[in-house]
């Protein structure tokens, strides 16, 4: 059985439990997270867009035309050099992301991911279209990792799952938004079907840069670069209101120097770190797969491959799949931010445990359909199709949406949480790539009998998260920092944030602005 966190006193988890103020109660707070919404949580919008406006696309008469009706092979091509891209750009990540700060690192990728859009808009062939979407993805990872770590250590304590949650959920915002601009360009009546929505896709990395400067940086990152004094006026401002005196943001800042001197005491530089010692290599393992699970579940069937699917249950009418594809995505964004706020509040492993199960259920059923479709023409069935398919949703969301990016800060300490997270990418994006390359030939030839893939790979799921992932609710980033390592790190770092309030928060704060200077 997988470890838990345990171990620490639990300092900073009594002082959240004694605060019973709401943040939407708390102006700064409130105004944090407001600011955070278009700067991080449209990241994933992107992905999200791109996903749902090529799925579209397929049925667009004149995109087809202009790339001469693309199906099998070339169409995986088409829809996986986005990830091609997002491939290319996982050694430089943690790079960008640990020596320019988090919000950098979001306005680097977010500038890349404009020119790839407006390149991608404008193509006038098969290989600039390619080449646009290979820039795409090369800029959406630096803006993912920077904007989920970023998510994760400024949060406040008691909302970073939730935060973490939404993240995710908000993949649905720009596949809605994708869909339904599709669903409008279909009706224009030359290029321009395909090229707006194309253009399009730059919006939110538009309003990432926008609000660059309205969010603070890590007060993490700001300490590993010794820069105390303006992480404990952030931690002071956004988590205790302002107010000095409070204990929170003084314990906070003593877990992360004391986690960042143990950490960085016996750690390697480098990729190195990622397997340096027995937790590492488990933890990097459980990132590789969940990066697999995330991507590989038979999602991208739906998201990329619905008007194939679509075509071969006997719904054949453009305009009736496009708004097929508007309902999938509509219906999985409502069902991603009501699990978001849920799924949070329950232990991490039991969660992606009853997500894998559901899947296993809902795709055993939605093969038995539609193979039952095919072979006997049966309408019915074809309906149960669409009904497992918006079944689908909620199973997916209780575990791969709603915690992926909240569990991966947890698991990951500090020094190594970006190249986790670059490390979770590229599994994730290897595995689009792989699914965009082979699904479409997999449907074409194997029909309904490659949904078995699926299912097979889903009860390997189940297998690998009982006996593998480790539990991490109820604790802090700090805490979590020496998951693996045993308790007597945990204690030692328990001490640490006691002392401060043994102390007192007024003789830390003057300790510390004496340091800083």
């Amino acid at each position: 059985m997988p470890p838990s966190a345990g171990g620490s006193d639990g300092v900073v988890e009594r002082l959240i439990a004694s605060d019973h103020v709401r943040w939407w109660n708390k102006p700064n707070l409130r105004t944090l997270y407001l600011c955070l919404v278009p700067f991080c949580l449209f990241i994933e919008s992107t992905s999200g867009f791109d996903s749902s406006m090529m799925n579209g696309m397929q049925a667009l008469s004149y995109w087809k035309a202009y790339f001469h009706n693309p199906k099998g092979g070339q169409l995986g091509l088409l829809v996986a050099c986005y990830n091609i891209g997002a491939l290319t750009s996982i050694p430089f990540i943690s790079l960008v992301s640990d020596h320019v700060g988090r919000r950098w690192s979001i306005v680097f990728g977010s500038v890349v991911m404009i020119i790839g859009a407006v390149m991608q808009g404008l193509s006038i062939n098969l290989a600039m279209f390619v080449f646009s979407r290979i820039f795409l993805g090369h800029g959406i990872v630096y803006a993912i990792v920077g904007g989920a770590a970023l998510l994760g250590e400024l949060g406040h304590p008691k909302e970073r799952a939730f935060l973490g949650s939404m993240f995710n959920a908000f993949f649905g915002v720009g596949a809605v938004l994708g869909a339904g601009i599709v669903v409008r360009t279909i009706l224009i009546p030359n290029d321009w079907s395909w090229r707006l929505p194309s253009l399009l896709q730059a919006l939110p990395s538009v309003l990432q840069i926008g609000f660059a400067f309205t969010v603070p940086e890590s007060p993490r990152w700001l300490v590993s670069r010794g820069r105390t004094e303006e992480a404990l006026e952030i931690l002071i401002k956004y988590h205790a209101e302002g107010d000095a005196a409070a204990e929170l943001p003084h314990v906070e800042l003593a877990e992360i120097q004391r986690a960042l001197e143990m950490e960085n005491d016996s750690r390697l530089r480098g990729w190195g770190e990622l397997f340096q010692t027995s937790g590492m290599r488990r933890r990097s393992l459980v990132a590789a797969m969940l990066g697999l699970f995330v991507q590989f579940s038979g999602n991208n069937l739906i998201s990329q491959y619905l008007v194939p699917i679509l075509n071969k249950i006997g719904i054949k009418d453009s305009h009736t799949q496009v708004r097929y594809n508007v309902g999938t995505q509509a219906w999985g964004l409502l069902i991603a931010l009501i699990l978001a706020s849920i799924t949070p509040r329950f232990p991490r492993r039991r969660m992606f445990l009853l997500c894998a199960g559901c899947l296993l259920m809902v795709y055993t059923a939605w093969t038995v359909a539609q193979a039952r479709n095919r072979i006997t023409g049966s309408k019915e069935s074809g309906y149960a199709v669409l009904v497992f398919i918006f079944l689908y949703s909620p199973a997916y969301c209780i575990g791969y949406n709603a915690l992926t990016y909240a569990y991966l800060v947890e698991i990951f300490p500090y020094y190594v949480r970006t190249k986790g997270l670059s490390w979770f990418q590229l599994f994730a994006r290897a595995a689009v790539m792989f699914g965009s390359f082979v699904n479409p030939i997999g449907l074409e030839n194997a029909d309904w009998k490659y949904l078995l893939v699926y299912v097979c790979w889903l009860c390997f799921e189940v297998v690998f998260i009982y006996f593998f992932f480790p539990e991490t609710y109820g604790k802090t980033l700090e805490e979590l920092t020496f998951l693996f390592e045993g308790e007597d790190k945990q204690t030692e770092l328990a001490a640490s944030a006691q002392k401060v309030l043994d102390k007192g928060p007024v003789t830390e704060v003057h300790e510390t602005t004496e340091k800083a200077a």
